[in-house]
């Protein structure tokens, strides 16, 4: 077997290290000299780019996913914080309307207090309204303790709602003249009219045409759309003077013997917050 002589491979090696040397220097000598590449160098430089661009390419993909990614999830949170901004807004607005409402409310409520000078009154809150008796009673904060007694008249806004029928120490029921039941105490009513008054009672309610239905009419004097309804204070269970409404039409009823006024509340019955009580007028000196 031939041994491998090691001087030999040293003396190749330090061959090549002279050869590229020269060749490098030659090659830079020759750029600096002529400002141009040979086609060593260009081959080289050439190789070298395209193994840099195939190397950097996978780090430049990344790094370009990461940003999408981050202004994706940056992008994202600016929405849901627009998001809540909106929703915000919205609940805003509408805690602003129902202020406005109840503002409009009780303005109504005090211009009707002013109207009322002959009377001594009680406002209060409505805190229950039930669905299910929705046309027929409420429940307020104000009872006994307050001075409230049963049978006195309940306003709201512009005009008469019902009549107190349970008293508590500090709650009261209040029936509604909507109401359908049939035994409750029903208000003597006066209709003013050019050629007279005439008297009669609140007996029903038309819930389809949200008219409120006085029957039971004294008397021949003619009643025409627009005269003026108000509590007559007969019965003593009611004040007088209290108004209800106006008139919007006239008809007989079943039997043809007995006109029916179908009459337009002042008040708005479906929505009431706040009402007034009647508690009783006031007397002279008082």
């Amino acid at each position: 077997m031939k041994k491998i002589n090691p001087n030999k491979n040293i003396i190749i090696l330090l061959i090549l290290v002279i050869i590229i040397v020269t060749t490098i220097s030659v090659t830079a000598a020759n750029r600096v000299r002529d400002g141009e590449t040979n086609v060593v160098q260009s081959m080289i430089n050439d190789t070298v780019g395209v193994v840099d661009k195939i190397v950097t390419a996978p780090g430049r993909w990344i790094s370009s996913g990461v940003t999408s990614i981050t202004r994706l999830a940056n992008t994202y949170e600016e929405n849901q914080q627009l998001k809540n901004k909106i929703d915000q807004y919205d609940e805003v607005e509408q805690q602003t309307k129902n202020q406005a409402k109840e503002i409009q409310q009780l303005k109504e409520e005090l211009s009707l207090n002013q109207t009322l000078t002959n009377y001594q009154k009680v406002t209060a809150n409505v805190i229950t309204r039930s669905p299910d008796t929705w046309q027929d009673m409420l429940i307020v904060d104000k009872g006994s303790s307050d001075g409230i007694e049963t049978n006195m008249a309940v306003m709201a806004q512009k005009g008469l709602i019902g009549r107190v029928i349970e008293v508590n120490s500090h709650t009261s029921k209040i029936e509604l003249l909507t109401t359908n039941n049939k035994n409750s105490n029903h208000f003597p009513v006066r209709i003013t009219s050019e050629s007279g008054d005439s008297f009669g009672v609140l007996k029903s309610y038309d819930a389809k045409e949200q008219f409120l239905i006085a029957s039971d009419m004294t008397g021949e004097q003619e009643i025409k759309e627009g005269d003026v309804v108000q509590t007559s204070g007969l019965g003593g269970n009611s004040p007088a003077n209290l108004v209800i409404g106006t008139v919007t039409k006239i008809k007989n009823d079943s039997f043809g013997l007995d006109r029916e006024v179908y009459i337009e509340p002042y008040a708005q019955m479906y929505d009431i917050s706040v009402v007034t009580i009647v508690q009783r007028m006031v007397e002279a000196g008082e």
